[in-house]
């Protein structure tokens, strides 16, 4: 929240002040005449525009977040937790661009319907003799449009209005594009327009070399403009009022941006390198519920727990890369993804592995990566609570991993001594790829002595009439029908209000991390219970929300 407070207030002291620098301006004056209030109104956005197409490219930037999220495990969480909203916070950017974008375009077309209109001598004198200001000799022209052209005409020969063209035929295919229904239904769509962000970058560089928009310049003798504006006939006339003379400003937008897209393409190039690094495979899985699992080997990779990466397969497509996040444990030889069949990527990835002769290397797969996530703060905390939905539960696959080998080799420096792991599903296959690990766990830490270590409490969220028969039938079995494990599944979705109660009462004066890889309708309820069931006590227990971000 203090981010946005940060960055709406730039947005605000931006917008305010260019608006006033071009409504008060002296410079301006003639310019105000011919345009009214609408001059401000177009380049008020503009400043803000400049801003944000600063910071757009940013939050994409994933080698520079994962280096500054480095450089920060030494500061407090807060600052970690601002650079895992990133995602969030490239969207709200790019609200902004759109809205200023709307706001700069209207005005500017009805500059372009005053300007036409001024021309055409349907205003006062003053309008029509500013207008006939010739570029030639020692006089400098006001109006950009000329005597031959139309609005229409001048729209798409000038640089300014054939780029602004551009960029909004952009900028509304990359927004329209982006909206949830079309990015999770047809992904493609929204990864191959997205990439038009080039176009909008190259077209918003030479936007302003046209100077459309002028000032009035120092003259000697001077022009003074509360004398002269009533005495147009007169100018160049009397030595009180020389011919006004106007140029455009200097274009600005280019200083603003070039920072951010030189680092865009030293990204770009660190990640063609690491696709051209050789992958190869260690061992592929087909898991129930149609769950590839790709173990994976690329000499000097190393990962964190919950960490993600991205995997481009150029048979499928030279150009599409997809997140994963890693389910095997830092501590392995290998780095493993676990990949549900979630659109047209995926399944073309899981036919072509069902194709493939028994002990045969899949497809050239490029890798980039690792990056780092919240999840990988859940070892900062005494007390966790990991919550997966789905396929979600992938990051937890890691940390519980990793947790085994920690206890396997006794590791001193971990500081966990509790964890709370929810997983809720659909369907019962969904359980089958993770009860292994989970059993192999429960294994463990019993035989350690440590049985309260890890409490997990799995919950399918949808049955039918003869699962619910076949339950009833195993009812007093001493392990679950559906996972084989000696927890319980529970049947419907969790009552957060007392699984949170209940960590609060049995961890009273701990820092409890509460970690969840899912949907956002999830994410609103859980950081609800976070903010309602930590106490003003520092002293006592407090929950700190951390979201998977992709």
């Amino acid at each position: 929240r203090a981010a946005f407070v940060v960055w709406m207030g730039i947005n605000i002291f931006l917008f305010v002040w260019f608006y006033f620098f071009y409504d008060l301006g002296d410079q301006f004056f003639y310019t105000r005449h011919l345009l009214g209030s609408a001059l401000a109104w177009a380049r008020a956005p503009a400043a803000v525009l400049n801003f944000n197409c600063m910071l757009i490219l940013l939050p994409v930037c994933r080698n520079l977040l994962s280096l500054l999220r480095g450089s920060f495990m030494c500061c407090g969480r807060t600052m970690r937790k601002q650079l895992d909203k990133n995602l969030s916070f490239h969207k709200l950017v790019a609200y902004m661009i759109g809205l200023m974008t709307a706001v700069h375009m209207i005005a500017h077309l009805l500059n372009v319907e005053w300007y036409n209109n001024s021309r055409r001598g349907v205003y006062d004198g003053l309008s029509t003799a500013l207008s006939n200001l010739e570029d030639a000799g020692n006089t400098t022209y006001l109006n950009p449009i000329r005597s031959t052209d139309t609005p229409t005409y001048f729209v798409f020969t000038t640089i300014a209005g054939l780029t602004g063209v551009i960029i909004t035929l952009a900028l509304i295919l990359i927004i329209t594009s982006s909206m949830e229904v079309i990015r999770r239904s047809y992904f493609e769509v929204f990864w191959y327009t997205h990439h038009l962000f080039i176009i909008f970058f190259a077209g918003l560089v030479f936007h302003g070399a046209g100077r459309i928009v002028r000032s009035q310049q120092t003259t000697d003798p001077p022009h003074n403009f509360t004398f002269c504006k009533d005495r147009f006939e007169e100018w160049g006339r009397i030595p009180e009022c020389p011919v006004p003379q106007f140029a455009g400003g200097f274009p600005q937008t280019w200083m603003w941006v070039i920072g951010p897209m030189i680092l865009y393409v030293f990204e770009r190039l660190l990640r063609f390198i690491r696709y051209t690094q050789k992958v190869t495979y260690r061992k592929i899985v087909i898991r129930p519920s149609k769950v590839l699992e790709l173990q994976l080997v690329k000499s000097g990779f190393k990962m964190e727990v919950g960490q993600y990466v991205f995997l481009n397969c150029p048979a499928i497509s030279q150009l599409e890369w997809h997140p994963f996040t890693m389910t095997s444990a830092p501590e392995e030889d290998f780095f493993s993804v676990h990949i549900r069949s979630a659109g047209d990527w995926t399944q073309k990835l899981i036919n072509m592995v069902e194709e493939l002769p028994e002990g045969a290397q899949g497809p050239k797969m490029g890798v980039d990566g690792p990056f780092g996530t919240a999840s990988e703060d859940v070892f900062d905390y005494e007390v966790s609570m990991l919550v997966g939905a789905g396929i979600g539960v992938t990051p937890f696959a890691s940390i519980l991993k990793s947790i085994w080998y920690k206890f396997k080799d006794s590791n001193p420096k971990l500081r966990t001594r509790k964890i709370y792991f929810y997983w809720l599903c659909r369907e019962t296959h969904a359980f089958e790829w993770f009860a292994d690990l989970l059993q192999v766990l429960e294994r463990e830490m019993e035989e350690r002595g440590m049985g309260d270590f890890l409490t997990y409490k799995l919950y399918l969220t949808g049955w039918d009439q003869s699962h619910t028969a076949h339950v009833m039938v195993h009812f007093d079995a001493d392990t679950d029908v559906v996972t084989g494990l000696k927890q319980k599944t529970h049947y419907g979705r969790p009552n957060w209000d007392k699984e949170f109660e209940q960590v609060r009462k049995e961890n009273p004066t701990s820092v409890v991390g509460t970690f969840l890889c899912g949907p956002a309708a999830l994410a609103k309820v859980l950081e609800k219970k976070c903010a309602k069931y930590s106490d003003v006590d520092p002293r006592k227990t407090k929950f700190y929300f951390n979201k998977e971000n992709f």
